[in-house]
């Protein structure tokens, strides 16, 4: 009777525990708490007021949105850079078809929001049957588009008239809810709406799969080039959305202003992609990201900081993003390949060769 051979041992990788994984998903909301907690320690008399708090909410609200946008075809592993032309495009089309063409401002704002989802759609068009990388193509269409914006103003501003614009298109940014700017509840909305298409349901499930691997997503029977044209549509109502809201703000249609958002945009998307949910973007995250940034300049600008640190904190914020969610996604693989590959318990045989659960010869 021969002994059976020694099991052979196994390497398990290290597991985090809860609180790990606490701190990677909620890391980022915590910093926002202590960046509010430092910046009211050293400015008592500006930062902790209902003004800072009102300026906050309004001023970083089409920020937000477009990066909502942005997160979307992130999602499916596409990168969007037509979204600041497009959302000049979008505000100064706004003004034109009411100051100019003299439209109901609510036909306007209907016929601006479908443009903004027919170029997304055309986007994604370009960049899945075209075969040519997001990066690419998106740019290429962004500078058509930039194009369009100039061909439109000829290259001026867009100055409404005496009487000015209708009170009721102004009010969509202007107005109040419950004590707070309007625009602070539409981007909890949409955010809301996203939360629920991306995580619970069918459609944003497959988007992730996509995402995180096409070829598989394929395999499996997930319509790819179908699912990553409508991500890049969807990605274009929003941006078509925070154009109206960016022309009821200005009130004047200037054709170079939207490139200001495309930086925050991403750097809001990307950043968001490592909280809540860490590796993978989400809408919850973004907001948390976005309340980051708007935090932090909001607290630089009250210390006096120079013009300049503005593009400096957005550029070193979106290499930390960039890192982050890189660090992210590969820890989120790690996992899962560690999970896939934890081996099960050696099935121990008697001399006979027969293990407990198999019958007697």
């Amino acid at each position: 009777m021969t002994a059976p051979p020694p099991p052979v041992p196994h390497s398990r990788p290290l597991r985090r525990g809860p609180a790990w994984h606490l701190v990677g998903a909620y890391g980022l909301l915590v910093l926002t708490v202590l960046l509010v907690l430092v910046f009211s320690l050293m400015l008592p008399r500006t930062f902790p007021t209902g003004d800072t708090v009102d300026s906050i909410l309004s001023n970083q609200s089409i920020p937000a949105v477009l990066a909502l946008a942005a997160m979307v075809p992130v999602v499916t592993g596409s990168f969007d850079l037509s979204l600041g032309y497009g959302l000049g495009l979008a505000h100064v089309m706004v003004l034109y078809l009411v100051v100019d063409a003299g439209w109901p401002w609510p036909w306007a704002c209907l016929a601006v929001i479908a443009g903004g989802g027919v170029t997304g759609f055309l986007n994604g068009v370009v960049v899945e049957f075209g075969r040519i990388d997001s990066f690419i193509a998106t740019l290429g269409t962004g500078s058509m588009l930039y194009a369009v914006t100039g061909w439109v103003t000829g290259g001026g501003r867009i100055v409404p008239g005496p009487q000015g614009l209708p009170t009721a298109f102004t009010d969509l940014y202007d107005a109040t809810f419950l004590g707070l700017p309007l625009p602070a509840f539409y981007v909890l909305a949409l955010a809301g709406v996203l939360w629920v298409v991306l995580e619970r349901l069918p459609f944003g499930r497959c988007l992730y799969v996509i995402g995180a691997n096409p070829r598989a997503a394929e395999l499996v029977g997930i319509p790819v080039r179908r699912y990553t044209v409508h991500a890049f549509a969807a990605s274009g109502l929003i941006v078509g959305f925070a154009g109206v809201l960016l022309a009821a703000q200005q009130q004047i249609g200037n054709p170079s202003v939207g490139l200001d958002y495309l930086l925050p945009a991403f750097v809001g998307a990307l950043l968001g992609s490592t909280a809540i949910r860490p590796g993978r973007p989400n809408a919850l995250g973004t907001l948390v990201a976005v309340a980051v940034l708007a935090v932090g300049l909001t607290g630089i600008g009250q210390l006096g900081a120079a013009f300049w640190t503005v593009p400096l904190f957005y550029g070193g914020t979106l290499l930390l993003a960039v890192g982050l969610a890189g660090y992210s996604a590969r820890q989120l693989r790690t996992g899962a390949d560690a999970a896939h590959d934890t081996p099960t318990a050696p099935k121990v045989e008697d001399e006979h060769g027969i293990g407990p659960t198999d019958p007697p010869p």
